[in-house]
């Protein structure tokens, strides 16, 4: 089944700590990694392993990353040909803390994915999709643009609004599954 995600990519640093620092404390004896995230990439990944064909449209910056991140989504078989380059801004970021106990804290630097534009090939992009997934890590009129077009065509819309935004009624119409935490919720 041919499915294509729109949303973010991030570079994930992570430090797992005994517990979350509070304001102003630093906690000593993390251990670090980096890993590839942002709820886009990850959706798009988690699809293509499960068997799925992904078509993928993000944002990279103008940074090493950038390239790193496209031949682990060649690696992945994700279609990589609606990737978008923004020459002014990084990759988007993510500095989390992961406390022992499972707790975390995030900080998000979105860099190039608020740059991130609706393709002018959006219609051809949609031929022969039958779902579109996508969150709220890019910016709004991007991921509402693409449900519309979605519903013009009859391809089901999966919108997980994280991190929580409202949804306007023409929007929240064209979606058929809507996916949110107990606080995403509230």
């Amino acid at each position: 089944m041919k499915i294509a995600v729109i949303g973010s990519s991030n570079i994930d640093l992570v430090a797992q700590v005994n517990h979350l620092p509070k304001a102003g404390e630093t906690v000593g004896n993390a251990k670090f990694f980096q890993t590839f995230g942002g709820k886009g990439a990850n959706q798009a990944i988690a699809t293509a392993r499960l068997g799925g064909e992904v078509v993928f449209v993000t944002a990279l910056g103008n940074d090493m990353y950038a390239e790193m991140f496209k031949k682990q989504l060649e690696q992945e078989n994700i279609q990589i040909n609606n990737i978008q380059y923004d020459m002014n801004n990084s990759t988007g970021t993510a500095l989390i803390y992961v406390a022992d106990n499972g707790e975390n804290c995030i900080a998000v630097a979105s860099g190039a994915n608020m740059s991130l534009v609706v393709p002018q090939t959006l219609p051809k992009l949609l031929n022969d999709v039958k779902i579109v997934l996508m969150q709220a890590e890019v910016p709004y009129r991007i991921v509402k643009e693409v449900a519309l077009e979605a519903k013009s065509k009859s391809i089901k819309v999966i919108f997980n609004p994280a991190p929580a935004c409202d949804i306007d009624t023409e929007f929240m119409n064209a979606i058929v599954l809507l996916i949110v935490n107990e606080t995403e919720a509230e």
